[in-house]
């Protein structure tokens, strides 16, 4: 099945819902929004989690290992789904049945049991990969890695309005006279039933591309039965896998440990822990897209190359700023340097998936699977870090900070293709299903 490149939009006009492809835009992006208020709506009440339950450190880093570590299997199948049964099917199927631990969470009374349940809850992170690769279907390379951006960003931004509300909502179930140990399992069906909403949204107003869903129109069978393995070769895809593991999973990993250091290092309450960590998330609304668009305007002229370099540049800045985050002495101080390494963080999430869907045309799902799976391997990895006993947080902040300066080095030196000027490539892209 092809897509018609009349049918794909050159502009992104944010405004409006006008048109499927706009319409698909705004709901995808909803739709990862909320997922993240099921995804991370524990992480700003881990404090009182932690107290309830009697959790150390290690059983502690052991469930953020959980919450991002499923999340790698199942971002490489949701891309896959994508090529063969559309993202529109795809996200109604992961937000129906990723409710479901959600809901359940609650029922948790032991560290075995809410492990468990972190690691079923981690699946909904795959819904990232499905706004990705919807986005991909519906605009032209002028102006996909922006849409990309924005989408994603948007969609991340629901990190930060998660670590916000989710204290809030606790604290409201509070008011109504529920002890913590209650209030907090309570909380979690708020997430559970906006899910659900948005499967509804997803299935009425949504379709996998502009000319129709994928059983409604022609598809080509032989590429939706048959992976090319080929792809795998590409050491490019490889290196952004890498790149994302550095921004998106520093990301999710700050996402999941932001308040426990907030309170632990500047004793800070859990509710104001919660505002600054959601602080980072709402860098979201527009960094993220900032990447995006300066990817694309870069790619004009010098085409993916250019974006390569692109993205090992603001890794490097990425990394410094962590790495000032971890010398932090005051609450001051560990705000600004947050706000300074998340900036570049998200720009680099986005210049990311400005590439990504250039990489391989015809692979646009296995490809943005296995890059998403990469952010989430760093997220798993950076987990270790943080759940040893003889690492500090403080120290396991600088570690990361190295560790991305060295594969922002590694970006500077990937043989990005280049380009023919004016995009001519990436002009001849035509999206496959």
């Amino acid at each position: 099945m092809k897509t018609s490149n009349s049918q794909l939009l050159k502009t992104l006009p944010l405004l409006t819902c006008k048109g499927i492809q706009m319409r698909t835009f705004h709901i995808t992006w909803f739709m990862f929004f909320i997922c993240f208020f099921g995804w991370f709506g524990l992480a700003p009440l881990m404090p009182t989690i932690r107290d309830e339950m009697g959790l150390t450190k290690e059983q502690v880093g052991n469930i953020m290992i959980a919450s991002v570590s499923s999340t790698i299997i199942a971002r490489l199948i949701i891309g896959r789904l994508c090529d063969v049964f559309g993202p529109r099917k795809t996200a109604v199927w992961l937000l129906t049945l990723g409710s479901l631990p959600v809901f359940l969470v609650g029922l948790a009374h032991t560290y075995e049991t809410f492990l468990l349940f972190r690691l079923a809850i981690g699946v909904i992170g795959a819904s990232f990969v499905i706004t990705q690769y919807h986005t991909s279907m519906m605009f032209a390379a002028n102006v996909k890695g922006t849409a990309n951006a924005v989408a994603g960003g948007w969609g991340n931004l629901g990190g930060g309005v998660t670590n916000m509300l989710m204290p809030l909502i606790f604290a409201g179930i509070i008011g109504f006279g529920y002890s913590p140990e209650r209030a907090w399992r309570y909380a979690m069906v708020i997430p559970g039933l906006l899910m659900l909403f948005v499967a509804v949204l997803y299935w009425r107003y949504t379709k996998d591309t502009p000319s129709g869903n994928f059983d409604e129109i022609e598809q080509s069978k032989k590429q939706r039965d048959k992976i090319d393995w080929k792809t795998l070769r590409d050491w490019r895809i490889w290196a952004l896998t890498l790149a994302y593991a550095m921004c998106f999973g520093m990301e999710i990993t700050f996402d999941n440990v932001a308040a426990l250091h907030f309170v632990d290092t500047f004793s800070l309450s859990q509710s104001s822990a919660g505002f600054w960590a959601g602080i980072f998330g709402f860098m979201n609304l527009f960094a993220r897209a900032l990447g995006g668009l300066a990817a694309d305007k870069i790619g004009l002229s010098y085409g993916i190359k250019g974006k390569g370099i692109l993205l090992g540049s603001v890794l490097l800045l990425e990394g410094f700023g962590v790495l000032l985050f971890s010398h932090a002495g005051s609450l001051t101080f560990a705000i600004v340097s947050m706000l300074i390494f998340a900036l570049f963080l998200k720009m680099a999430n986005g210049v990311t998936y400005a590439i990504a869907p250039f990489v391989n045309k015809k692979n646009v799902g296995l490809v943005s699977g296995i890059v998403g799976a990469g952010g989430n391997v760093g997220g798993m990895f950076f987990g270790f870090l943080f759940k040893s006993n003889d690492i500090t947080y403080t120290e396991a902040f600088q570690y990361i900070g190295f560790i991305i300066l060295a594969v922002a080095c590694l970006i500077f030196i990937t043989p990005f293709k280049k380009s023919k000027p004016n995009l001519v490539e990436e002009k001849e892209l035509v999206i496959q299903a």
